[in-house]
């Protein structure tokens, strides 16, 4: 038989089962069990939360391989390749790489049906074994409890915090998301929450669990300045950790602060400058992601963000309001069906001037129309175009040297931005067009 490309075996993976979720561990079990899997690696750490858990898993990959670790992430979904999701030591997996790990656990599942994520997890697994790592991070996909991600027993689990999205699996309450989240503890291992507000039902399981739960604003925290930021923290007995005078990140500080606890849970050596440097590598494309761009002999500012809930979209509107321009923000946005328009838009309607909206390359899109009349309803500037690539040209069109287009909405549509951003480069010759 003809060996599949990748290409093929993504889109043998999607017709796979007969739906895109089945919440549950026992196939994943199961057929980990035929492939003979015990741990991705000895450390493993595991993060869940409702935002921000590629850029807390880009900061403890970070701050671990500073310590001469050999670190694997595994992080969904992906931008513009499947094997991003997959990184070994700072690199993507390989075609190849994924190609073997995919007919590895396609001959060991036999009959049973696997989702397009759970073989993903499972070739994720199988590589990070066999590539003899120190330790892994873990993003959880959907939830906690029942995610494929956690058929593994991490020994350090984090939960960046506890927002309203995915309702139809987890429930429309902080308390049902929680619940589902917390599923990822194990017994007397540590766990840490950056939510301001933890839940019951997550204070219930760590106590349930005998879990030593550390908890953002009263065991650890950060404090933001003008030009830099400070963090407090305590180490694996409990002695008290600072740092001080850290430089301001592109990425979130909360959820590098969140990393930074995660650090120093482990017991690991505490450099102040190595720590601050690491903080400082840690790059997720797409997340807060500022590119200057030549567009038709011109500079362009643009900021991209998957931004794609309403607690995400506060949070790049206050990013946004740390940050003043001279000029105008012009918005280029699309957004799923299932996701919440009216709480993004009440926390972005403020700092975005005119807006550009489209729909995405799914079938799970909101129409321009729809995204269009929400926003005429709120009396803001909006025109429609066919396309996040053409919306793109025409807010680069319109921007003045001050100005300032942002990107944000969905995966799908960031992604669609950086394939724009790639021909641009192509284009002008600017290379990495950042």
């Amino acid at each position: 038989m003809t060996e599949r490309s990748l290409a093929d075996w993504l889109a043998y993976l999607e017709q796979l089962h007969p739906s895109a979720i089945d919440m549950g561990l026992d196939r994943v079990q199961l057929v980990s069990a035929r492939l003979g899997l015990t741990r991705p690696a000895p450390l493993v750490v595991t993060v869940t939360g409702t935002n921000g858990k590629g850029s807390t898993c880009a900061f403890i990959a970070s701050l671990l391989t500073s310590q001469g670790m050999q670190v694997g992430i595994y992080s969904s979904p992906h931008l513009l390749r499947y094997n991003e999701r997959v990184q070994l030591n700072g690199c993507e997996a390989s075609d190849q790489e994924l190609c073997e790990a995919f007919a590895a656990v396609e001959a060991a599942r036999g009959e049973v049906s696997l989702t397009y994520f759970e073989m993903g997890t499972l070739a994720a697994f199988w590589l990070f074994e066999r590539a003899q790592l120190d330790a892994t991070v873990l993003e959880v996909g959907l939830g906690g409890r029942l995610d494929a991600v956690n058929i593994v027993d991490a020994d350090l689990a984090v939960i960046t915090n506890i927002g309203l999205d995915h309702a139809d699996w987890l429930g429309d309450t902080r308390e049902s998301v929680a619940y589902e989240k917390a599923g990822i503890m194990r017994a007397g291992k540590p766990v840490l929450c950056g939510d301001l507000e933890a839940p019951v039902p997550l204070l219930q399981q760590a106590g349930s669990l005998k879990a030593p739960l550390l908890l953002r604003g009263r065991d650890f925290d950060l404090a933001l300045e003008a030009c830099a930021w400070h963090w407090r923290g305590v180490g694996p007995a409990g002695a008290p950790l600072e740092l001080h005078g850290l430089p301001l990140l592109s990425l979130p500080m909360e959820n590098a602060a969140i990393a930074l606890q995660a650090y120093a849970s482990l017991g690991l050596p505490w450099d102040a400058e190595v720590l601050s440097a690491a903080l400082e590598q840690a790059r997720v494309t797409g997340r807060l992601d500022r590119r200057q761009i030549t567009w038709r002999g011109r500079k362009v500012s643009l900021l991209l963000d998957v931004g794609h809930n309403p607690h995400a979209a506060s949070y790049l509107a206050q990013r946004l309001d740390q940050r003043p321009i001279a000029g105008r923000r012009l918005a280029v946005f699309g957004l799923l069906a299932d996701k919440d328009l009216n709480g993004v838009l009440d926390a972005l309607q403020a700092p975005v001037a005119d807006w550009a909206v489209a729909p995405l390359p799914t079938s799970r899109t909101q129409s321009a129309t729809q995204l269009s009349a929400a926003l005429l309803e709120r009396g803001a500037p909006v025109s429609e175009y066919a396309s996040i690539e053409q919306a793109l040209d025409a807010q680069c069109a319109k921007a003045e040297p001050d100005d300032e287009v942002l990107v944000f909405g969905s995966f799908y549509c960031v992604a669609a931005a950086l394939g724009w951003l790639e021909r641009q480069a192509e284009e002008s010759g600017d290379g990495d067009a950042r």
